[in-house]
């Protein structure tokens, strides 16, 4: 089989157990083939770019070579914290009121893509398969085959794929999006997101949808696209849930809430995820079901992200704002109805709080996939499920359909969703996990990542 080559914005530490489904995954299928793991090392060197680190792992013919560049401060704040974090993160997550289009940010993005395209295509062959991953690395494709790159490429693009007119939005589209164009195959998280893609091809793009997934350039190039939804892998966490609940940190949190039931949020403090509204939903709850109120205790975990960002240090004084409002008009001597929490827990202890769950709230603006919902499926309790509220512009919507979907701009439907789930018995909540279970185990992570790579080969 031939040699796969992945190419990431970040690359785990080589040696080092992985965590997240996507990096288990993807170092699978390296050691499936052996091959080439490339990407940013995570550090800076305050003057220049270039310092490459390379560390094999395994034997010769199944080895990965993990292949990591290290970017100079300019290089970093102009690609990483400039224009892929402050203008195509927005704009693909539907927020152009938020898009900080700098050109010479711009031109640094453009920059380290070069630079990688520089270091990667004379390490490349004929027969290698590369699967280049997520809004960071969009020109990438078109720079390598500028280099006389002839393999087989594929690029995932993991956040969600706005319409076309929000795309028009943004200065050099044309140029940045055509790039996709010298890909074999482009996958996307869900069938919607490939429509709206299309739809860019054919209304901005001068090309033409052959056929649903099959697209040609106005250069007469043909290429495939399909969605692909990303999964988890579902047995590893329902077995990690099980082993958690009763131990340490998950085991204090049970005692902590006594005959309470629990809610449970698990977001990266994101302005995408929706936390005001989820906020203000939970105090609507609490306003509106006074039969309800002091049966359950909400807890949010959000851990800090790109704090250097103007718009998430706004984002997290009001969410410590709306948490404190909250608890001073709600609070009972014994009840403290919402927790806050801005730190990362492991994984394992993570699944542990949502075996516990009454109701999982998963309510973002707007989400490619999201996978805690469907790690808050995998971990629950056969005999007593709990009930994932999920918003419907998450991409996990289109397949947990027996979770109580809702639109997180609506404060009272969110809110009446949280009764409902405080309030469902057990035979319903039962039918309702059943087949979402029985889909995450079929559409795990291996058959996705499975699936994807068929595809590149057969493209």
């Amino acid at each position: 089989m031939s040699r796969l080559v992945v190419v990431s914005n970040r690359v785990p530490q080589p040696g080092q157990p992985v965590s997240g489904g996507l990096m288990v995954a993807l170092q699978a299928a390296l050691e499936e083939t052996g091959g080439i793991w490339f990407g940013w090392s995570g550090r800076i060197d305050p003057e220049r770019s270039g310092e490459v680190h390379e560390h094999r792992v395994g034997a010769e013919g199944g080895s990965i070579d993990y292949l990591t560049m290290d970017l100079s401060q300019r290089d970093h704040d102009e690609y990483y914290n400039g224009f892929a974090n402050r203008a195509l993160w927005p704009l693909l997550h539907f927020r152009p009121d938020l898009v900080d289009y700098d050109r010479e940010a711009y031109q640094g993005y453009r920059r380290v893509n070069e630079l990688f395209a520089d270091f990667l295509a004379p390490r490349l062959r004929a027969d290698d398969v590369v699967w280049i991953h997520d809004y960071h690395l969009i020109p990438l494709a078109k720079l390598l085959r500028r280099r006389g790159v002839t393999c087989k490429l594929g690029f995932f693009l993991h956040v969600p794929m706005p319409s076309s007119d929000l795309l028009a939005a943004l200065p050099h589209h044309e140029r940045l999006f055509e790039s996709l164009s010298s890909h074999d195959l482009i996958g996307f998280q869900t069938q919607r997101d490939l429509e709206r893609f299309q739809d860019y091809v054919r209304l901005f793009g001068r090309g033409k949808v052959v056929d649903t997934g099959l697209l040609e350039t106005a250069g007469g190039h043909r290429l495939r696209a399909g969605a692909f939804p990303i999964s988890i892998d579902t047995e590893h966490i329902s077995t990690l849930a099980a082993a958690a609940v009763d131990r340490g940190s998950s085991r204090r949190l049970g005692e902590s809430l006594g005959h309470r039931q629990l809610a449970i949020g698990v977001d990266r403090l994101d302005y995408s995820k929706g936390l005001p509204e989820r906020f203000r939903a939970f105090e609507r709850y609490l306003d509106s079901y006074p039969d309800q109120r002091g049966r359950l205790t909400y807890l949010q975990i959000a851990p800090v992200s790109r704090s250097g960002v103007p718009e998430y240090q706004e984002l997290r004084a009001e969410l410590e704002q709306l948490a404190g409002h909250i608890n001073g008009s709600w609070s009972d001597p014994d009840w403290t109805p919402m927790r806050y929490v801005n730190r990362n827990y492991p994984h394992a202890t993570l699944t542990g709080f949502y075996r516990q769950a009454r109701v999982g709230l998963v309510t973002p603006l707007r989400d490619g996939m999201n996978l805690v919902a469907k790690e808050f499926v995998a971990a629950q309790d056969p005999e007593n499920p709990g009930v994932l509220v999920l918003s419907s512009f998450a991409g996990a919507a289109r397949e947990l359909d027996g979770a109580l979907l809702v639109n997180p701009y609506d404060i009272d439907g969110v809110a009446a969703a949280i009764a409902e789930a405080t309030n469902m018995p057990i035979g319903e909540r039962r039918e309702r996990w059943q087949p979402m279970m029985d889909r995450l185990r079929e559409h795990d992570i291996t058959r996705w990542r499975k699936d994807y790579l068929a595809a590149l080969r057969a493209a």
